[in-house]
């Protein structure tokens, strides 16, 4: 997904479109009130940031085809990702009513290994270095904001300066432990979280033991 900055202009088209019909330029110049020229600018930056598509349409009796916007999952994500912050802890605080720490726990262990395998199936690397340069290969692919920083005595920092958890922070920060479970289990070393964005640090950094 690009990463196309959405303007409140560019917004009110996704909504025009979001559980509609695809529509077209003209119909959206309609309904915005704006310029085709405009319309057609917006279109062209949420098609680039993945939350448009066009498809093309035919016209009816012999007119020419034409081509017609809709949104794609990614709109309603966009939408609707504040949601998070508040079925997140419930669905955490719905585990601990059921199961208490001990349900807590396997839910963690499975998330986080669940999580892993999907980065384990497209590493080939062998040794734990030579695999974290690979995962955060794929976490770029990905969008992330991720650097390592190597600090006296040889310890590596992995620094997350990208959270794609932000908006499902709990109290207790179940989502940081599948974080730091995933990374050990994709790397093969122990891994300590030394700082999290959710507690007021600049970025979420993980503490890599090699040795």
């Amino acid at each position: 997904m690009s990463d196309n900055v959405i303007t409140a202009a560019g917004q009110r088209i996704v909504k025009l479109l979001v559980g509609n019909p695809p529509q077209t330029v003209a119909q959206l110049t309609d309904a915005t009130g704006v310029t085709r020229t405009a319309v057609t600018e917006q279109l062209g930056v949420l098609q680039a940031a993945g939350y448009v598509e066009r498809e093309k349409m035919l016209a009816k009796g012999r007119g020419r085809p034409c081509h017609a916007y809709r949104a794609t999952v990614d709109a309603l994500k966009l939408l609707f990702v504040g949601n998070q912050h508040l079925l997140v802890p419930a669905i955490w605080q719905a585990v601990s009513d059921l199961g208490g720490e001990e349900l807590v726990e396997k839910v963690v262990d499975k998330v986080s290994r669940s999580l892993a395998e999907h980065y384990n199936g497209r590493i080939t690397a062998k040794r734990p270095r030579a695999r974290l340069r690979q995962l955060i290969g794929l976490l770029k692919e990905e969008g992330r904001l991720v650097d390592v920083v190597t600090e006296k005595g040889g310890k590596l920092i992995l620094h997350k300066r990208s959270c794609p958890f932000i908006s499902m922070a709990d109290p207790h920060f179940y989502v940081c432990q599948i974080d730091r479970k995933m990374l050990a289990d994709v790397i093969g070393r122990p891994v300590r979280q030394v700082a999290c964005r959710h507690e007021g640090a600049p970025c979420c950094q993980f503490e890599i033991s090699l040795h």
